[in-house]
């Protein structure tokens, strides 16, 4: 994922902790999953802190698939 390169190395590790309470657990309550709306409504995303998130697609074979990382900018 592109964007997860420019981010600060404080929010990438973050983010590989939440990646790793989502393995676990995609809807964990420290995660805040929600489905989003609209064009975006084949996605879902969590919390990696207040303002970033990560968007993913829940696949058929209960499997997942990221694709992208960034803050509300991320839906439009």
């Amino acid at each position: 994922m592109r964007q997860y390169k420019k981010l600060e190395s404080d929010i990438q590790q973050h983010a590989e902790s939440k990646e790793q309470i989502f393995r676990n657990n995609p809807f964990d309550m420290r995660l805040k999953t929600h489905k989003l709306h609209g064009r975006l409504s084949d996605l879902w995303a969590f919390s990696v802190t207040n303002k970033i998130r990560i968007a993913f697609e829940f696949e058929k074979n209960q499997s997942f698939t990221f694709h992208t990382i960034g803050d509300h900018d991320i839906y439009e």
